[in-house]
C-alpha cells in the first residue's frame, strides 16, 4: 500500500531548496541543446565541432583543413573524430573550453561568429559521457616547436565543472602543426537523408569554399571537398553594442559597471554611434545632468534614460562587424557542388533588427545536376515537379532541422513564384529543377531555440530576404525565358531542316532551279531565322541592374 503524504511545513521546504548548475540543467533537459533524438544528436556533435574548428581557423586567418572522420563501434555507438589545422589551445583553457558550460569568448562580442553562447561543444562532451560514459579525448598543439597537449576530460554537472581524467604532454603526437583535435564516444543514429551528417558536410563545403574538408562516414565511403578559393573572407570587427538594441536591465548594469565617470562619457564609450551631441540631447530629454555618475544612476533615472535614448536619432550601427561570404565565393560554392547550367547570388546591403545589424544573402542554381536523379539520369516531368531544394545558413551553419518554423523558409513560401516561371502550389515551396539558398549573417542570430535550427519571424529579416531571392529570381526569369525561345527556334529549325529537301524538290519543279541549291539557300534562310527567335549559344544572362520590388 502507498503511504500518504505528508504536508511539509515552510522550514522544511526551506530546506530543499539549492541552487541547479547549469550543467544539471541541461543533463535533465538534453533535447533544448538538439539532443532530442540519436540521428539529430550524432548531427549535432559533429556541427559543433566543426563549426569550432572553422571558427577558430578563421579568426587566426589559417586557411582550414578539417578532418571528420565517423567510426561505427557497436551498434548505434560512435567514435566521432574532428581535427583542425587551427592555433590550438593553450593548456590551462583546454579543460574549460570544452567540459564548462556557458564559458567561452564569443557571448555578446560584437561581431559575426558561428558560436555564439559557448555551450555548444561542452554539450557534445556532456551528451558523450551521458549516453556512454566514456571522456572525451582533447589533443591541442599550440605552436609548431611545442608539445601537443593530451587530456582526457569529463563534466562535473553539479559543480558545471571540469574533470581532468588525464593528461600528459606528447613530443610526437599525431599533430604534426598547430591544430586541434577532439573525440568522443556517442549513441548516436546514422542515416544517409536530407537531415544526416552527410548532408550536413556537404552543404557546409559550399559555404566554406576555401576549406578543404575530408569527411568519411560509418560506412566507409570518403568524400574529399577541396578548396576552390585560395583566399580568406574577410573578417569582421567587433563593435560595441548600439543604444537601441539594449533593453533596460541590460543598460542599468552596463551604467553600473561602466569605467567612465560621467552619464555622457558612458553613452559615448561604451555604445557605438553615440557622439557628444548624441549623449548631451539624450541626456536633456532624460531631465538628466551629464555629468552626473552613471553607476550612481537609480531606477528611475535609468529608465529615463532609457526612454530618452528611444527618441533620440542615432545612426545604424557600423557593419564591419559582418563577414557575409560574398557573391564570388557564394556562387563558386554553388558551382562546385551542383555544376548548374545557371546560378545567382546576391548580397544585400546590411540592414538593423532591435539594434542589431545583420545582412542577407541569396542564390538560386538552376539546372545541371539539379535536374538529373541519382543515378545520372535525366529526372522525369514528375520529378521536376518536386519542390525545389532548401538551403538555409546562419552565420555560416547549415540549418537541417526546424526548415518549416523558420523566418528564412516563410520569406520564400511568402513570395509568388509563377511571376519568375517556377509553380507554386498551395502557398509552399516552388517546384522544378533548382536550389534555393539564404544565408543570413548578424552579429547575434535570433534563433529560435538553443538548438540553433531556426530562425525567429523578424519582419525585418523575412523583407530582406524576400528582396534578395526575388532579385535573383528575376534573373533566373530571364534566363528560362531565354531557354525556352531557343528551345523552340532549335524545334522550328529542326523540322525545317528536316523537310528542307522536299520543299526544294517542289520549288525545283515548278523553277527548274538546282535541287541542292536550293536546299541551302532554304537552310540559309532558316539558320537567320533561328538567331532573331533568340536560338544563339545559351548563357546565362548577365544581372540586370538591382532595384527593389514590392510583394
Amino acid at each position: 500500500m502507498a503511504k500518504e503524504a505528508v504536508a511539509k511545513t515552510a522550514e522544511q521546504l526551506g530546506k530543499e531548496q539549492r541552487a541547479i548548475s547549469v550543467a544539471e540543467f541541461f543533463e535533465k533537459n538534453r533535447h533544448l541543446l538538439g539532443f532530442d533524438n540519436p540521428t539529430k544528436a550524432l548531427l549535432t556533435v559533429v556541427k559543433e565541432a566543426v563549426d569550432n574548428s572553422l571558427d577558430a581557423c578563421e579568426e587566426a586567418h589559417i586557411l582550414p583543413d578539417i578532418k571528420v572522420i565517423i567510426k561505427t563501434v557497436e551498434e548505434n555507438v560512435f567514435r566521432v573524430t574532428v581535427e583542425d589545422n587551427g592555433p590550438g589551445i593553450v593548456k590551462q583553457q583546454i579543460p574549460h573550453i570544452f567540459a564548462r558550460l556557458l564559458y567561452g569568448s564569443k557571448f555578446g562580442r560584437g561581431k559575426q561568429g558561428r558560436g555564439q553562447q559557448g555551450i555548444g561543444i561542452s554539450a557534445a562532451v556532456l551528451y558523450a559521457q551521458l549516453t556512454t560514459g566514456k571522456g572525451t579525448l582533447i589533443l591541442s598543439k599550440p605552436a609548431k616547436d611545442k608539445p601537443t597537449h593530451k587530456m582526457e576530460l569529463k563534466l562535473d554537472t553539479t559543480k558545471n565543472e571540469p574533470k581532468v581524467l588525464h593528461e600528459e604532454d606528447l613530443k610526437d603526437g599525431p599533430l604534426k602543426h598547430t591544430g586541434t583535435s577532439i573525440t568522443l564516444e556517442i549513441q548516436g543514429k546514422y542515416i544517409q537523408s536530407k537531415h544526416s551528417v552527410d548532408e550536413y558536410m556537404r552543404q557546409t563545403a559550399i559555404m566554406n569554399p576555401h576549406a578543404n574538408i575530408h569527411y568519411e562516414n560509418p560506412p566507409g565511403e570518403k568524400f574529399n571537398w577541396k578548396r576552390s578559393i585560395e583566399k580568406m573572407p574577410k573578417l569582421p570587427t567587433e563593435i560595441k553594442p548600439h543604444p537601441h538594441g539594449v533593453e533596460m536591465g541590460i543598460l542599468e548594469r552596463m551604467a553600473h559597471a561602466t569605467a567612465s565617470r560621467t552619464i555622457a562619457s558612458f553613452l559615448q564609450n561604451d555604445f557605438c554611434r553615440v557622439g557628444s551631441t548624441s549623449a548631451e540631447e539624450i541626456c536633456r530629454l532624460a531631465g538628466l545632468d551629464s555629468g552626473a555618475s552613471a553607476r550612481t544612476l537609480t531606477g528611475d533615472q535609468i529608465k529615463k534614460l532609457y526612454e530618452s535614448i528611444q527618441k533620440v536619432k542615432l545612426m545604424r550601427p557600423p557593419t564591419d562587424c559582418l563577414a557575409p561570404i560574398g557573391t564570388k565565393m557564394f556562387e563558386e560554392g554553388l558551382r562546385t557542388e551542383f555544376k548548374p547550367e545557371f546560378v545567382r547570388a546576391i548580397t544585400r546591403d546590411p540592414v538593423v533588427y532591435r539594434g542589431n545589424p545583420f545582412q542577407i544573402e541569396a542564390a538560386i542554381a538552376y539546372g545541371g545536376s539539379l535536374a538529373l536523379t541519382q543515378s545520372g539520369e535525366v529526372a522525369s516531368e514528375d520529378a521536376v515537379q518536386q519542390p525545389v531544394k532548401l538551403i538555409r545558413y546562419a552565420n555560416k551553419m547549415p540549418l537541417l532541422y526546424e526548415q518549416s518554423s523558420c523566418a528564412l523558409t516563410k520569406a520564400v513560401q511568402g513570395i509568388k513564384w509563377k511571376r519568375y516561371g517556377l509553380e507554386q502550389s498551395g502557398g509552399g515551396l516552388p517546384s522544378g529543377p533548382a536550389s534555393i539558398i539564404v544565408h543570413i549573417c548578424s552579429t547575434w542570430v535570433p534563433y529560435t531555440s538553443e538548438g540553433k535550427e531556426a530562425i525567429a519571424s523578424y519582419p525585418e529579416i523575412i523583407e530582406e530576404v524576400k528582396l534578395a531571392i526575388q532579385e535573383c529570381a528575376r534573373d533566373l526569369m530571364r534566363y528560362v525565358s531565354h531557354k525556352a525561345r531557343g528551345e523552340l527556334a532549335e524545334k522550328k529549325r529542326e523540322i525545317f531542316r528536316k523537310y528542307s529537301m522536299e520543299l526544294a524538290v517542289s520549288i525545283h519543279a515548278i523553277t527548274g532551279e538546282d535541287k541542292e541549291k536550293l536546299q541551302a539557300k532554304l537552310l540559309k534562310i532558316a539558320e537567320k531565322m533561328y538567331k532573331q527567335q533568340g536560338g544563339d549559344e545559351i548563357e546565362e544572362e548577365k544581372p540586370a541592374p538591382a532595384h527593389n520590388e514590392e510583394e
